[in-house]
């Protein structure tokens, strides 16, 4: 096989994992109501599983991911996404249900440190950004998982029957990706290259060639490099806010705020994913001719003023607008900052990308819980201002991207 097909076989087996992690959550989320329904939880009952999935994601990213450094994780990790998919809907209590769900988020964690740590290295051979693409394969696999999941409940077969027959797919998508993987990517420490990106240049400050800022750790590359990594994560948390913000935030305005119907209501979400996903299918293109660094503010720029102009305008057809605009925004954000913390850490990108992803996951987290309790206090409309915010932040720190040698592109004329 030439190398040439052997690296397109490579980034389709890496896309392979993006749509089987998409697809398994999306199954998942789209029957939380029918498990719900069969176990007889309340919504506080509810709520102690769905924290044990986030828990075991937490513990995934921050802890197990780092093991992808040493380890080939990909294709287990991928194999048992689709085994331990299967448990939530056979559960008979609650706690056996959080005990899976915690068990498949430590997974869906582990996954998405190892497929993200492989696109990396994928996209460092292919010597051109593809990182969006995985993502934007990511967003399909999630849309998809969430129709299968509808024409099930639909159907009226049960939640276990669903996740059976994803499961039983997302196994066959990873025995294919397992196929194709390059053997390359199976990485190991002790055969990974040091970084090739030459250190900062020294200051011309005085106080840099003192003895005690020589050997502040804060001066030292470790220390740069682990500030770099933390601020990465910031970027990622503000944008993951804004996600957040739109999945648990967005039909509940449109629907008590603006006066939409319930069905109408549902419209701003769609709005969102839909133009997330086709962001990032032009998200490669657009850092191939602005840089990641343009692309990153540029976007944050799109996401803070449709999303602020369109809660101004106050109206239906505006709200739904304004969340569309904010996912077509925050679509490039996260796989660039992903891809920049990689290449700051070329030998140990699994260690680098649980930093900035357990740090990010957080603003998913606590973000939609911070819009409602602010929603409290100044009303919802209002509240929904802190996306905007965290995006503008976005825009002023994107510089952070350039490396010391860094050059953007000059932008192609229209």
């Amino acid at each position: 096989m030439s190398p040439d097909r052997a690296l397109v076989r490579g980034r389709v087996a890496v896309s392979l994992t993006f749509l089987l992690f998409g697809t398994a959550l999306g199954a998942w989320t789209s029957r939380i109501p029918a498990i719900k329904e069969r176990l007889a939880l309340s919504d506080g009952s509810l709520s102690v599983a769905l924290l044990a999935f986030a828990a075991g994601c937490i513990l995934g990213m921050s802890v197990l991911g780092r093991l992808t450094d040493r380890f080939p994780l990909l294709i287990p990790a991928a194999l048992l996404e689709g085994a331990l998919l299967v448990l939530p809907g056979l559960s008979p209590t609650l706690a056996t249900l959080s005990a899976a769900l915690f068990a498949f988020g430590a997974v869906h964690g582990t996954l998405n440190i190892a497929m993200n740590a492989a696109a990396v290295e994928l996209q460092r051979r292919w010597g051109t950004p593809i990182m969006s693409s995985f993502h934007a394969v990511y967003s399909l696999g999630g849309f998809l998982g969430a129709i299968i999941g509808g024409a099930f409940a639909h159907a009226a077969l049960p939640a276990s029957t669903t996740l059976l027959c994803v499961g039983g797919a997302v196994l066959l998508l990873a025995a294919w990706a397992a196929r194709w993987t390059l053997p390359q990517l199976r990485r190991r420490p002790a055969s990974r290259p040091a970084p090739t990106s030459p250190p900062s240049p020294p200051s011309s400050s005085p106080a840099s060639s003192s003895p005690a800022s020589s050997s502040s750790p804060a001066s030292s590359p470790d220390g740069r490099r682990r500030f770099i990594l933390v601020l990465f994560g910031a970027l990622v948390l503000c944008t993951l806010v804004g996600e957040g913000a739109a999945a648990d935030w967005s039909a509940v305005y449109l629907r008590d705020d603006l006066h939409t119907s319930p069905g109408s209501a549902a419209y701003g979400y769609a709005a969102f994913a839909v133009l997330m996903t086709v962001g990032r299918l032009a998200g490669d293109r657009l850092t191939r001719s602005l840089g990641p660094v343009r692309v990153v503010r540029y976007s944050a720029l799109l996401a803070a003023a449709g999303l602020g102009t369109c809660l101004l305008l106050d109206r239906p057809a505006a709200g739904v607008l304004g969340f569309g605009l904010l996912g077509l925004g925050l679509s490039c954000i996260a796989p660039q900052v992903f891809s920049a913390a990689g290449d700051r850490d070329p030998g140990h990108p699994g260690r680098a990308l649980s930093t900035v992803a357990g740090i990010g996951y957080v603003g998913f987290l606590l973000g939609p819980i911070l819009i409602g309790a602010a929603a409290t206090v100044i009303g919802l409309t209002a509240a929904l201002g802190i996306p905007v915010l965290l995006a503008l932040f976005v825009a002023a720190t994107a510089t952070t991207m350039r490396t010391p040698t860094h050059r953007e592109p000059a932008p192609h004329p229209a």
